[in-house]
Formats: structure tokens, C-alpha cells, sequence
């Protein structure tokens, strides 16, 4: 697919080519555009922050035991609030309806895709949707992660271009993921590995670095007896769950003598849950009694700077940005970069940068198949229409197979073709661009004839919606698909006017649903 460079860029490292985002592309340049994404300012993007202030989001319920029935319009009071502010959502001692307990899960999704479609910082936002899917948590079965969600999402988001080893302790320290992996009740004595294993496994080295079925005594490990094994076993997981015994939340637990801890859900340390005796890591051995924290930070480090966790994240990055099966020149450019800037604040920044000025960055356009949070955005911004999101739109989400934070493994969703171009999702994605285009969730009326004029043929339309709405022109199959979608021939002509509308809606969907458009 012979994509136009500014199009193959907004593919990749924005969610979609908009009006908009074309025109700031031609203005600065492709190196320009990346430089400007690369450093985002938060103040300046005062539409979106309007946008997000004044957006309204349903919610509705009926009466309950020890509540009344509910329906309006609600802003998002969630997003901005402290999890202390949210805690009381989780305590189940006010009576009130599950969508309640639920709706700061919602929040957060509605302004992902709000974010997605709108924001002017859209680098940003897919490196924020990358790395909620790295550092994945549920929260559509967990009142408490929903609770924590909207703060957490404020950490992704902090450290979405920042240094991964702080952007490691941010992350081990979230109520969110204590709360999802069980971390919470970890203590000595009975320390819960789920952190500890998912740590290393899908946060670092990953699982290509786990070597267990070779070896099962860290001394046999390549590397170990000089202080640099290959990989890690399960020794080094079972060690690291008691080095992280006491991070905790504040969940108005006893603490034995009549008190306990408050119940605000925020990060706390309990030095009496902690294992305080010597451990070894990653073949490094840590002396006992060491101060609160401590333990857990030495194995953050271990893990941040072992040269298997440089690969792993950069190889999702760069599978993520590039190719389902990035090459390897370009990984290992994006480990050097990773390695030779790993404490610097910018870290993830400059290999960010490495790979988005690479040259696989500007070829083989059709690598990547969009996900439905992308498709959905992407055909939203090609739109130009001022799309906003709904419950409905959120519900239909749901049901395509992106259940945005509520993905139930600590994977995150795939990230590849395969998964996500089965047949049920194939039909789920149709929905959704055709949805977008006849306004079935009250997302905003699409008005097509105002951009293609008028006095056009049914092929032509097609065609013309085709360039349009991929940036590529049609070929035979692609044009014959369009017109049997709404059942013309090549040539027919078209109602004059506003009656041409919903033609030519169907059209931009059906130009959205061929394979130009869907894969990037």
C-alpha cells in the first residue's frame, strides 16, 4: 500500500489523519510535526480541556434498596479526584447503584476516546494507550481498581514520555495496580507473588527471560556468578514478592492493638507486613533491616536496568508503532538509544524519538491492523466532524473486543493482526465505522455532501470517498465493494441535495471498512 508519508505518520504515531492534523503537518513538516509531538504542553491544548470540562455523560439507574432512581447528564467529576475522594465508592457502606460504584471506569474511558479523537497532543495519547495495555489493570470487575482508576490513568499519562524506572516505582506504588495484582495483602510470611511474577514477566524482562525450564538454582543462570544473570527463575520472583511485602493501600485494615490503617485507598508502607530479613535478586543479595522501601526499590532497579527489559519494551514499543514483527535493526537501535538514556528523565522520549525518525517508520505502510479504539478515533478525526462520545458508543466498545481498563488478563490487549481480524470481530468493527456514520449513539451527525460538493455519479462518490476517507486512490475491488454496499452501479446518479446524505454516509463507512483503512 503506497500510503503518502503524512498519512503513513498520523497512522502511526497519532490515532488518524484529521483535516486538521494535515494541514499542521504541511505546515511544519514531518520532522517538524514529530519535534512538536514529542514535547507536548498540556496548557496548550485549551480546546481539548474545554472540551472535556463541558462534556456531559450519561448515567441511569432505577431505584434501589436505600437509593432513588437516577438519570442525567453528569460532567466528569471523577476524572480529576484524589482515589481518597473516590474510596468511599468501595466501602459498601452506602447503599447506591453498581453504575455508581463503576462510573469513575467509565470517566476515564469516555476521555480516552474523547482524547483520542480531539486532542492536539496525539503522540501522546497513543504512547498513553501503549502503556496502559504495558502496566494493564482491570477495573470493570473491581470496584476498588475503578475507584483507583482515574488516578492512575494521571500516572500512565505523567510518565508517558518520562524515565521507566520512575515510571516503574509510579506504577508499583498505584492503589490501582496494588489493588489488581493482590499486592495489597502481601505480607511477611505469606507474600503473594502475583506482583512480584507480573513484574518480571510483562512490566521488564518479559517472558522471553524466563528461564526456569532450564534452570531452577539462580547459580546456574548464564551470567549469575559475576552479578549479571541472563535472565530470571522463579527464585528471583518468590524473593522480589517478599521485597514488596508492605506496599500497601490504605484500606482501613487492622493493624493489631485496637488500630487500624485509614481508609482513604492510598499508597501507604507497613513496616510490620514487611519481610525484613535477607533476600537475593537477580543473583544480588540484600542485607537485612534495610529501610522502608528499600527492598522493593533495589528490585526496581535490578529490573529497570537488566538488559532483557531494554529489548522487551522496545520491541513493544516498536511493534506497537511499526510492525507486528519489527525488524531487528530497528530494536536494537531503539535498545541502544533505551540503554544510553536510561537515567535520564527523558528516557522513553528520545527512544520514542529514535524510532519515529527511523526510516521503517516511513515504510511498509499496511504493517498494522487498528484496534477498534483506533478505528473508532481514526475514522472520527478522517470525519472532520465534531464527534463526541456516548454511552452507547462506550457500550458498542465494550462489545468489539477493546474493553477499554477492563481487560480481564494483566496482558493488556494484543497488540497483532491475528487476534484481531477473527470473523466476530471483523463484523464488530463494520458497526462501529457505520454506527459513527449514521449516528445510531447520538455521536453527532456526519454532513458528507458539504465536502464533496455535488453533481457527482455513484462511482465517482465512491472513488472520491475512497481518497478521502484512506488517502490512497480505490482500486476495481474496492469501488465495486462501495457500490454494492448500497446497492448502485457505477455511474447511477445520485439525489441532488441533502437526500444524497445518507449515500454518501453509508459510502465513507464502506470506504472505512476496506482493508486501506483498517490497517495502518
Amino acid at each position: 500500500m503506497n500510503l503518502p508519508l503524512e498519512r503513513l505518520l498520523l497512522n502511526r504515531l497519532a490515532f488518524g489523519a484529521s483535516p486538521d492534523d494535515l494541514g499542521e503537518m504541511a505546515r511544519l513538516g514531518p520532522d517538524g510535526w514529530i519535534e512538536a509531538q514529542l514535547s507536548p504542553d498540556e496548557g496548550d491544548d485549551a480546546a481539548m480541556a474545554e472540551r472535556l470540562a463541558a462534556f456531559r455523560l450519561h448515567i441511569k439507574y432505577p431505584a434501589g434498596d436505600g437509593y432513588a432512581a437516577l438519570e442525567e447528564q453528569r460532567p466528569l467529576v471523577c476524572l480529576g479526584s484524589d482515589v481518597a475522594d473516590l474510596w468511599p465508592l468501595t466501602d459498601g457502606k452506602h447503599p447506591m447503584a453498581g453504575q455508581e460504584r463503576m462510573r469513575p471506569r467509565q470517566e476515564v474511558a469516555a476521555a480516552t476516546l474523547l482524547r483520542a479523537i480531539h486532542a492536539r497532543w496525539q503522540l501522546r495519547e497513543v504512547l498513553v494507550d501503549f502503556w496502559h495495555n504495558h502496566f494493564n489493570v482491570n477495573a470493570a470487575g473491581d470496584h476498588a481498581v475503578a475507584a483507583a482508576l482515574p488516578a492512575y490513568d494521571r500516572v500512565i499519562r505523567t510518565h508517558a514520555l518520562g524515565n521507566f524506572r520512575e515510571f516503574l516505582e509510579a506504577v508499583a506504588t498505584s492503589p490501582a495496580m496494588l489493588i489488581y495484582l493482590n499486592n495489597r495483602s502481601s505480607r511477611a510470611g505469606n507474600a503473594n507473588e502475583n506482583y512480584g511474577r507480573e513484574l518480571f514477566e510483562l512490566h521488564s524482562l518479559g517472558r522471553d527471560a524466563y528461564l526456569n525450564d532450564l534452570y531452577n538454582r539462580w547459580r546456574d543462570v548464564p551470567g549469575a556468578a559475576k552479578g549479571h544473570p541472563a535472565g530470571y527463575i522463579d527464585q528471583d520472583v518468590y524473593e522480589a514478592a517478599r521485597a514488596f511485602t508492605g506496599w500497601t493501600i490504605e484500606d482501613g485494615a487492622g493493624l493489631g492493638g485496637g488500630q487500624s490503617l485509614p481508609a482513604t485507598g492510598r499508597f501507604t508502607y507497613v513496616e510490620g507486613w514487611h519481610d525484613n530479613y535477607q533476600k537475593r535478586v537477580l543473583a544480588t543479595d540484600f542485607d537485612p533491616f534495610q529501610p522502608p522501601l528499600a527492598d522493593g526499590r533495589k528490585v526496581l532497579d535490578l529490573v529497570a536496568f537488566h538488559p532483557a527489559t531494554a529489548r522487551f519494551i522496545c520491541t513493544k514499543l516498536c511493534r506497537r508503532l511499526v510492525a507486528d514483527t519489527p525488524s531487528d535493526s530497528l530494536v536494537k537501535g531503539a535498545v541502544a538509544v533505551w540503554t544510553a538514556h536510561q537515567r535520564r528523565p527523558d528516557q522513553i522520549r528520545q527512544v520514542v524519538e529514535a524510532i519515529a525518525r527511523s526510516p521503517e517508520m516511513r515504510q511498509g505502510a499496511g504493517a498494522k491492523v487498528k484496534r477498534p479504539l483506533e478505528l473508532a478515533a481514526s475514522y472520527a478525526r478522517v470525519s472532520g466532524a465534531d464527534v463526541t462520545v456516548t454511552e452507547g458508543l462506550l457500550n458498542e466498545l465494550d462489545g468489539s473486543g477493546q474493553r477499554l481498563f477492563g481487560w480481564g488478563p494483566p496482558t493488556g490487549h494484543p497488540d497483532t493482526m491475528d487476534y484481531w481480524l477473527s470473523s466476530h470481530v471483523l463484523r464488530k468493527r463494520w458497526t462501529l465505522v457505520l454506527g459513527l456514520s449514521e449516528n445510531w449513539w447520538g455521536t453527532g451527525a456526519l454532513v458528507p455532501t458539504r465536502r464533496l460538493g455535488s453533481g457527482l455519479d455513484a462511482g465517482q462518490a465512491a472513488r472520491l470517498w475512497h481518497e478521502d476517507v484512506t488517502g490512497v486512490p480505490a482500486d476495481a475491488a474496492a469501488v465495486a465493494a462501495i457500490l454494492s454496499g448500497v446497492q448502485l452501479a457505477d455511474g447511477a446518479p445520485l439525489p441532488a441535495g441533502p437526500a444524497a446524505d445518507p449515500l454518501h454516509r453509508r459510502m465513507m463507512a464502506l470506504a472505512a471498512m476496506t482493508p486501506a483503512f483498517n490497517l495502518r
